[in-house]
């Protein structure tokens, strides 16, 4: 074979090789590009059903803001959302009914300023300009920077309540009278009889003296009692106004001098105007300390200081008897009472004045070791301030509104 044919023999080979490579490269092209179509498919099918889900998604989640919208606006109470800063970002219908426009935009603390007074006798409630009185609850939101305002209308459950607390009142005034009329009766015969003898000529001054001093303890046990009764008939509502406490308590002090033991009188405050019924509160505290000399306790200590929550604690310790377990659970019960002589209104009465100025009182005794009663009222000092302290705050502390 000559050079020339074994040179297009090899030429004729190579072709062919090259022509094999060729159609074996177009059939796994055509294999990779059915298998690219394939996943194409699916791929398209995949998003196909994913954005099917996601559209279902965002319908049924349209819905459910729907079904949210009707029932925030049903809602009989105003829903108001604050954001980080204490600006109104959104709030339901009745937030305009209950506080006035205008209102998103706001900070919270000018609206609060503006449309809500504070209740005395429940700082958690306030009222409205229409008188209505509404609870205010406070709740965080999920991401902690934004924070939902509740304000519930409670004026009709305070009404309703204020009418059964009246016909609780009429029904205990209706036992008191019948257990008063006693206990009016025995010292008012007794000043009478001390007076009838005062007009003998014969009668020794000394004498004299002993009869008018009998008298004057006669009357003010006299009026301690019609006092108490008034104040239980009053149940909280008594009238409010400042006053000073340093008075309140050389008042105290001037009214305990028959007292034959050692009182002290400390205050640790610096506060000297509150608010609240100053004869209230010298008659409640007075029924403590009475309590205790009748007792016989020979040391009484009041003491005035701020609690750890910020209210004001007037604590009355006495180093008398005690009192026994079973009759600290009804201390505080109208017409209970242990002594012979007693009406059971002496500490119903502090009670009744403690709830009228939104506090509590409390009783720590152990038989032997002496008296304990803790009376607690809210820091009152910030009622004669009013909600104008809370507006001098910054804006951003809208939390203590």
């Amino acid at each position: 074979m000559s050079t020339l044919e074994l040179h297009h023999q090899q030429k004729t080979e190579r072709l062919t090789d090259a022509f094999r490579i060729f159609n074996e490269l177009s059939e796994n092209l055509a294999h990779s590009y059915q298998g690219l179509e394939e996943q194409m498919a699916k791929l398209n099918r995949d998003l196909q059903s994913a954005r099917s889900e996601r559209l279902n998604t965002l319908i049924e989640k349209e819905k459910l803001a729907s079904r949210l919208q009707q029932i925030l606006a049903a809602l009989p109470a105003a829903v108001i959302v604050l954001n980080a800063q204490g600006l109104i970002v959104d709030c339901n219908v009745h937030s305009v009914d209950f506080l006035g426009e205008p209102l998103l935009g706001q900070f919270w603390s000018s609206v609060a300023a503006r449309s809500l007074q504070p209740v005395f006798e429940s700082p958690h409630e306030r009222q409205l300009s229409d008188g209505r009185k509404v609870n205010i609850t406070h709740s965080a939101l999920g991401n902690d920077s934004e924070q939902i305002i509740l304000l519930s209308d409670v004026s009709e459950l305070r009404s309703l309540q204020d009418t059964l607390a009246q016909h609780k009142q009429l029904s205990a005034m209706g036992e008191m009278v019948a257990g008063l009329a006693h206990q009016v009766r025995t010292p008012l015969a007794t000043a009478i009889l001390y007076a009838s003898q005062m007009n003998k000529p014969a009668i020794a001054e000394e004498k004299r003296q002993q009869f008018a001093e009998k008298i004057l303890e006669r009357l003010h046990y006299l009026e301690r009692q019609v006092n108490d009764m008034l104040i239980f008939a009053k149940q909280g509502r008594m009238a409010m106004q400042s006053f000073s406490l340093p008075h309140l308590l050389a008042h105290l002090a001037d009214a305990a001098e028959s007292f034959a033991g050692e009182l002290s009188i400390e205050n640790r405050i610096s506060a000297d105007q509150l608010l609240g019924n100053q004869d209230a509160l010298r008659g409640a505290l007075l029924n403590l300390i009475n309590n205790a000399a009748e007792a016989g306790a020979r040391k009484i200590a009041l003491t005035v200081q701020r609690s750890d929550l910020g209210s004001i604690d007037i604590t009355v310790a006495d180093d008398g008897p005690g009192i026994a377990p079973a009759q600290q659970t009804k201390l505080f019960e109208p017409f209970y009472t242990t002594k012979s002589n007693g009406t059971g209104l002496g500490l119903a009465v502090v009670d009744s004045v403690a709830r009228a100025h939104g506090g509590s009182i409390k009783c720590r005794s152990t038989q032997g070791q002496g008296t304990i009663f803790i009376l607690n009222l809210p820091c009152i000092s910030q009622y004669t301030l009013g909600l104008s302290a809370v507006t001098a705050k910054k804006e951003q502390n809208y939390e203590t509104v």
